[in-house]
């Protein structure tokens, strides 16, 4: 059976503040919860004008007090901008608040322009990254190397059970990792549609069993506007053509409206801005949704879907994931 997934970037719509969006955030949650979806994400971005989610590990404790069954986690922490121990422990907390619920995405990627990574960053290179991703795995599961110069660190508080831990990634990378480290593995589509099912099948070849994951365990996240007509998925899918070209072209902003979008005179090059996004978008009716998703997951060779929604509209946000869940359903 296909499991649904949710990732929440936290958009910040035009006409709207970054404060709604977290409190939309809240209520997406509460809904996706009643729905029956498996997981919620949060992401990752700084410096983001359209994006409010800077701070997963806070949005995730706050879900997490509002919902009762689905786990919450990071979709995913940055981890090159920190320490692994400050990471573990983090993540520790948020066990033994809510145990087996929590997961910890970790991305590669610096989710920020040069700048900003500049700020946030600790001492630290993008080589370093393996590295990172061991000490966080170890630290939470109290296994450091004795070896190790930080064998006697501690990460508290100590419990019984540990976050799931996931590695993300657009590219092979993080997937070779994940194999090698034994960690499932989650595929961003949403960001990179090309050679994404060569990826995972690769991670699927390589994977090797560990303490953490004896079978292994992928996802794909897709980007997906589902509406009671195909017409109306296509028009509400417009406002991320022109999120896309400003973000593309260097003027972030808020999450456009569609008559915003409508509006727009888009250039040439644009408009192949435009065409190549659409070519990462799932946009239609329930059952054409459906259709067009289980088809991405059996290319991909996975067993669960995390969506990525956004619109200009919060009631079509809402709409959209309400619907594929009960197209998923039946």
């Amino acid at each position: 059976m296909l499991r649904l997934s949710v990732l929440d970037q936290s958009p910040v719509r035009s006409g709207g503040t970054a404060a709604d969006a977290i409190h939309e955030t809240l209520e997406l949650a509460q809904a996706c919860d009643r729905w029956g979806y498996q997981r919620y994400w949060l992401a990752e971005h700084h410096s983001t004008p359209g994006l409010a989610g800077s701070s997963p590990e806070v949005l995730i404790g706050q879900v997490a007090a509002r919902t009762t069954r689905i786990r919450v986690g990071a979709g995913g922490v940055m981890l090159q901008h920190y320490s692994p121990l400050k990471v573990a422990e983090n993540f520790r907390v948020l066990e033994a608040l809510f145990p087996g619920r929590i997961d910890l995405g970790i991305g590669r990627a610096p989710g920020a322009d040069s700048l900003t990574a500049r700020a946030l960053r600790a001492d630290t290179r993008l080589e370093d990254f393996p590295r990172q991703v061991g000490d966080v795995i170890a630290f939470l599961r109290n296994r450091v190397p004795p070896d190790h110069a930080l064998a006697k660190v501690v990460a508290m508080p100590s419990g019984p059970t540990a976050p799931e831990v996931w590695l993300l990634g657009s590219s092979d990378q993080s997937a070779a990792l994940a194999a090698h480290l034994g960690t499932p593995f989650s595929f961003a589509h949403f960001i990179n549609d090309e050679g994404g099912a060569e990826v995972t099948c690769a991670y699927a070849r390589q994977f090797r069993p560990s303490e953490m994951l004896g079978t292994l365990r992928a996802s794909v996240a897709v980007f997906v506007v589902c509406a009671d007509t195909e017409a109306e998925a296509l028009r509400l899918a417009k406002s991320r053509d022109l999120f896309i070209v400003r973000l593309y072209t260097g003027r972030s902003g808020r999450y456009p409206s569609v008559e915003e979008a409508e509006a727009y005179p888009y250039t040439e090059r644009e408009l192949a801005i435009v065409h190549h996004a659409r070519r990462r978008t799932v946009a239609g009716a329930p059952e054409q949704v459906r259709d067009r998703l289980r088809a991405l997951a059996a290319e991909y060779g996975v067993d669960e879907l995390v969506v990525v929604t956004i619109t200009h509209d919060v009631k079509a946000r809402l709409r959209s994931y309400e619907l594929l869940a009960q197209v998923f359903s039946t």
